[in-house]
């Protein structure tokens, strides 16, 4: 078995060599020398260490920790799949994978089910939000993570999962079948109020672009006096470029330069133009980001900003230009590697961390503000380079409390709502659906008896005062300001149940809606209330506004 391994490995490098001089014959001689010197000493390591290290060496996990070593020292987008992996790479770019179709948690060392998604096995089944997993296929999830029993769970569609389950206190078991899961990109779409239409993109994944103009274009359709619309590109990580191109389309005539590619090698650089013809290119728009808004979707909302054709509402989006491409290797393993940046119409790149100057802990620095070169949009206006985009009117984004952080973390909102659901057969819809006192009352006291303790930052800080104060002997002289400090903060924080009772109510609903109504009641009834939206409807319903940001 060893021979074997020894004569393969030779075989392979051999190739490898023959490869890189056939692929690479315009390189310098040094450059491709330096590679093979590097390839034949990293391949005698391995092969040593393989044959005379004291205990026994796993081949595949070895070299992929190596592999993954190398790879970190470039950019956090270049990655190596094996072979066992190609699930994860399916559900990336194609948001799809075979499995049950339901998301899970660990909760206190157990595995829970958190969120079955509509229509899909794991719903038709009977599966609910709070059931316990106590065994995959006969196999117990005692001391499994989630990461483990995911895993378990996915597998070829058209195969048959079996689940040991637990609900109040009784087990039973289901035979689910595995289906192939493709993931919403647009999980909900519909009107507010004033005639705005709006639609939620997830994911630039496969028909992405395709499932937001037939959503735009049924809206139109089904409501002649839309005035605006909104599209909602917030939490979006990107995806599928060409699929950002086309969702551009649906605005901007046929024929409009989009994104451009620079890498290097020249021969490859692209340059992307839309190519139908638009649904709308007077309609006024609005493009929701945030600093969660990535890639394609940077893409989609800079070209827009770019050609003047929509007001970007939010924060700052993240901040990759970077382009990736997955190449195939040897054993049906695969890699992902960025190969390019982009530059939008006005011939910016938004790409925020400089990969290729790092600081003394490893980390990517920012470009600095020195090396930020203005742009032009089609109507004159001033845009950057090398920090996402910027957006043209700006939500000051809301962070959660220490107390809701808490609350979601220990899963007390969670576990509550997955009481409410036995004692009530429905709610009101999701426009209608309102956390009432009643409702609310409830919950403060379910959490009578339930530990939720946390800090604040206000305690850290006066936690840093005292031990200074003792470290610089001032404590005596200030020890009874700190000490009345201390006891009005822990009285203060005994109402903070009171204080942080509107987001909390929130995430109540939120919680309560998805029980209910799946993944689009949670996010319709989050947009009365959402102050990017509100914000949103406000510029689309004012012309000036929309028009004197535009400088049209």
């Amino acid at each position: 078995m060893l021979k074997r391994f020894v004569a393969i490995f030779a075989l392979v490098l051999i190739w490898m060599h023959l490869g890189v001089v056939c692929s690479q014959p315009s390189q310098p001689s040094d450059r491709s020398f330096e590679l093979s010197k590097n390839l034949e000493i990293f391949s005698k390591l391995y092969q040593t260490l393989y044959l005379n290290y004291v205990d026994d060496v796993d081949p595949g996990a070895t070299m992929k920790k190596a592999i993954d070593a190398m790879l970190s020292s470039l950019d956090p987008y270049t990655v190596y799949y094996p072979e066992s992996d190609m699930e994860d790479v399916k559900l990336q770019l194609l948001g799809q994978y075979g499995g049950i179709g339901s998301l899970i948690h660990q909760q206190g060392g157990k595995i829970y089910i958190s969120e079955p998604y509509k229509d899909l096995p794991a719903d038709k089944a009977g599966l609910r939000a709070g059931d316990r997993i106590l065994a995959v296929n006969g196999e117990s999830t005692e001391g499994k993570n989630n990461a483990d029993v995911s895993s378990a769970m996915r597998g070829q569609a058209g195969t048959d999962l079996v689940l040991k389950l637990e609900r109040d206190g009784k087990t039973f078991e289901k035979t689910i079948t595995r289906a192939e899961i493709k993931l919403p990109n647009v999980p909900y779409s519909g009107m507010l109020p004033g005639n705005i239409g709006y639609v939620k993109l997830d994911e630039f994944t496969q028909d992405a672009a395709k499932n937001v103009r037939d959503a735009f274009t049924r809206l139109k359709r089904e409501n002649p006096g839309m005035e605006g619309f909104i599209l909602d590109l917030r939490n979006n990580g990107g995806g599928l470029m060409n699929e950002a191109v086309d969702l551009v389309n649906v605005f901007v005539k046929k024929g409009q330069l989009i994104v451009e590619t620079k890498g290097k090698i020249a021969s490859k650089n692209t340059r992307s133009y839309t190519r139908m013809a638009p649904e709308d290119t007077e309609m006024p728009v609005a493009v929701l980001i945030n600093a969660y808004s990535a890639s394609a979707s940077e893409i989609t909302a800079g070209s827009l900003q770019d050609l003047d054709r929509a007001v970007i509402v939010g924060s700052r989006s993240f901040g990759k230009g970077l382009v990736q491409n997955v190449l195939p290797l040897a054993y049906n393993s695969q890699m992902k590697v960025t190969v390019s940046k982009y530059y939008i119409p006005s011939g910016r790149c938004i790409q925020a961390l400089d990969y290729s100057h790092k600081d003394e802990n490893g980390r990517a620095t920012k470009v600095p503000d020195s090396l930020k070169t203005a742009f032009q949009t089609l109507n004159g206006r001033t845009v950057y380079d090398g920090f996402g985009i910027e957006p043209d009117i700006e939500v000051e984004p809301e962070y959660m409390s220490a107390l809701a952080a808490t609350l979601v973390s220990k899963f007390h909102i969670f576990n509550y709502v997955t009481e409410f659901v036995k004692k009530h057969p429905t709610v009101a819809s999701p426009s209608e659906f309102k956390v009432t006192d009643e409702i609310y009352d409830d919950f403060c006291h379910y959490l009578a008896d339930k530990d939720y303790s946390y800090s604040t930052n206000t305690e850290h800080i006066l936690k840093d005062l005292k031990e200074s104060a003792k470290e610089e002997n001032y404590y005596e002289a200030l020890s009874q300001n700190i000490e009345q400090l201390e006891s009005q903060l822990k009285k203060d924080k005994g109402d903070d149940l009171v204080k942080f009772r509107k987001e909390i109510s929130e995430m109540l609903k939120a919680e309560i809606l998805v029980r209910y109504y799946y993944a689009a009641g949670r996010l319709e009834g989050s947009l009365v209330t959402d102050p990017d939206v509100l914000k949103a409807c406000e510029v689309l319903h004012d012309k000036a506004l929309y028009n004197k940001t535009l400088k049209r």
